[in-house]
């Protein structure tokens, strides 16, 4: 039913992993084969490609169904229709940034201190263009095909590129004066495929297990016991996403279970068994679809 398109690069590991995860196994014969299979009835073929090309592909109706950045949305000006953030990135769950960075000892500390003609070397050849026009900086932008922070300053006065933590441009003695555009990866649709009620819905289910595998990561469910008087002491140590579940036990007492964070198991649980909780099991969660 759906053809989808999946991006190549430096977020093609975590997409994968994102698919794995979701139970939306991504096959193909090679590490190096554009052409990949899924086995679900509503996935007909599989492409991966650049991030760069995947908007323009499926404004064009190659594809219904693509993952690619904001950024690129942005970059192409490509009328996609927008199916929500996925908040993973190549290293992180944090978004990336398109920063303006300049050499650390430049005296210009903003957009506007730059002179008419300023040199700009930059993958957003668009993206940037827009963004000099409208801070009124006449820019002389120039497109890089890699290693652009090498060239200040000889070649350029400044680079327009992308970031998620900003280590490397410090390790390359840049410094960030602005950000043009915060950028998550997002799903995007083909318009005229969103338009088709049996396409939309499987773009929704899609989306459903990918959202709801991102919202498992880092988190595992809490099963304890507790008898009714130490019941409250137990429930103000725990945290939970709404609520936690309790049940009354066959031979009295309370069953109790809460989605926690995995990062806080190491305090939590000697915590909790100091409140008065028994029998406490932690398990691994793979979705969760509230």
């Amino acid at each position: 039913m759906l053809r989808v398109v999946l991006p190549k690069g430096s977020l093609e590991a975590a997409t994968l992993q994102l698919f794995e995860s979701a139970d939306l196994t991504v096959r193909r014969s090679s590490a190096v084969d554009y052409r990949a299979t899924v086995d679900d009835p509503r996935i007909a073929e599989v492409r991966i490609l650049r991030p760069q090309e995947i908007p323009s592909y499926v404004a064009e109706g190659l594809f219904d169904f693509g993952i690619t950045g904001r950024d690129w949305i942005e970059e192409t000006q490509s009328d996609v229709v927008s199916l929500g953030e996925l908040q993973y990135s190549k290293a992180t769950n944090s978004p990336i940034r398109v920063v303006v960075a300049v050499a650390g000892d430049s005296a210009v500390q903003r957009i506007e201190d730059f002179p008419a003609g300023v040199r700009v070397s930059t993958e957003y050849l668009g993206l940037t263009k827009r963004f000099f026009e409208s801070r009124n900086v006449p820019a002389e932008v120039r497109l890089s095909y890699g290693a652009t922070e090498a060239k200040i300053p000889e070649i350029a006065d400044c680079v327009v590129e992308i970031t998620e933590t900003g280590r490397a441009l410090r390790a390359a003695g840049l410094r960030i004066i602005d950000t043009i555009l915060t950028s998550y990866t997002e799903a995007i649709a083909n318009p005229d495929a969103y338009k088709d009620p049996q396409k939309r819905h499987a773009m929704a289910q899609l989306m459903l297990l990918l959202n709801g595998t991102l919202e498992a990561r880092g988190k595992v469910l809490i099963k304890l016991n507790v008898d009714a008087d130490h019941r409250q002491a137990v429930l103000d140590v725990l945290p939970s996403a709404k609520s936690p579940t309790i049940s009354s036990l066959a031979n009295g007492g309370f069953a109790v279970e809460s989605v926690v964070e995995k990062r806080t198991i190491n305090t939590l649980i000697p915590a909790l068994m100091d409140a008065g909780a028994t029998d406490l099991l932690e398990i691994p969660i793979s979705k969760i679809v509230a």
